[in-house]
């Protein structure tokens, strides 16, 4: 099962998407920029990261797959610790493994995971239909030379005229003084007055807005059942990691096999037939992913390159 879908599909939704066993992918919301250097805008978007040190399960993704899948929370979770050890089985590898629509992980010198998000997908869903754009650069130097240029052919010329005064007008200028001088003394004190009002308003707003944040980071309004951990004995845990020997169509030739596996030291088992008709035999049955991968490549080694893992809860 590739789980890359649907930790891509959470993260429109939620800004912490942990995957247990690997580290949880944060999301940030970052405004929209301006490169001026290109003339490019790009319009807010959410900055993915990642944190390894929270691997705990949280059962969101479980939950999710398990929906998704129409299937059990338990098969969810064992599919996703099957998927985390191919990626980690990749890093050593190959020192680099790629998310699709995420981003890429590789190994630093010091074995630690270093995430390098990809910029393809935006997962702000505000900004959805908004793509980055050029705009072309607007050259003012060109009309400031051509106003220039008209100005000193054609010099404007002021002609003075005398006309009477009018003694009522005299008066209105110099009410209309008296205004403009009240105007630029109490303008000043309206927008201090406007300035201080406008910063207490912004700081509540902020404060709003962090609270806002943080919930929706650490909580969720609909929480998923928690997980209760017991502990089992030997016989009560389940095998759900399976190492198949082979199908076969007659029900002798199965039993056979068995008989040849168990001389040999397996803890072989047959099982119910499957939907076709045929009898499965198993190597053997293990509780984690690991123990199976393990003990499959001794058995490919030794006594059959063709064995494979079966993950079913039997």
């Amino acid at each position: 099962m590739k789980i890359e879908l649907y930790i891509a599909q959470l993260l429109y939704r939620y800004q912490c998407v942990t995957v247990p066993g690997l580290g949880a992918f944060l999301t940030e919301i970052q405004s929209a920029q301006l490169n001026e250097s290109s003339n490019s805008f790009s319009p807010p978007k959410k900055m993915i990261s990642f944190n390894a040190n929270l691997k705990n399960n949280d059962g969101l993704l479980a939950n999710h797959i398990a929906q998704a899948e129409k299937t059990s929370y338990e098969y969810a979770v064992s599919a996703i610790q099957f998927e985390v050890f191919n990626w980690k089985k990749a890093l050593e590898e190959n020192g680099l493994y790629a998310i699709k629509n995420v981003g890429d992980l590789c190994l630093n010198a010091d074995s630690n995971i270093i995430f390098t998000p990809y910029d393809q997908t935006n997962y702000l869903t505000n900004s959805f239909g908004l793509s980055p754009f050029v705009s072309p650069l607007v050259k003012r130097e060109i009309f400031e030379q051509k106003i220039q240029a008209i100005e000193e052919k054609e010099p404007i010329v002021l002609i003075p005229e005398t006309r009477r005064m009018n003694p009522y007008l005299k008066y209105a200028a110099i009410f209309v003084l008296g205004l403009g001088l009240t105007g630029s003394v109490g303008y000043p004190i309206y927008q201090n007055q406007i300035a201080t009002q406008t910063t207490l308003v912004e700081t509540a707003v902020q404060k709003q807005v962090q609270n806002k944040i943080q919930e929706a980071t650490f909580f969720i309004e609909s929480p998923v059942p928690a997980v209760t951990l017991s502990v089992k004995s030997a016989a009560e845990v389940k095998m759900s990691y399976h190492i198949m020997a082979g199908v076969y169509r007659e029900e002798k030739n199965a039993q056979k096999t068995f008989n040849q596996l168990t001389r040999l030291g397996y803890k072989a088992r047959r099982i119910a037939p499957n939907r076709h008709g045929l009898f499965p035999v198993l190597y053997g049955s293990y509780a984690t992913i690991a123990e199976a991968e393990k003990a499959k490549q001794e058995i490919q080694k030794k006594h059959n390159p063709e064995a494979w893992i079966l993950i079913q809860s039997l």
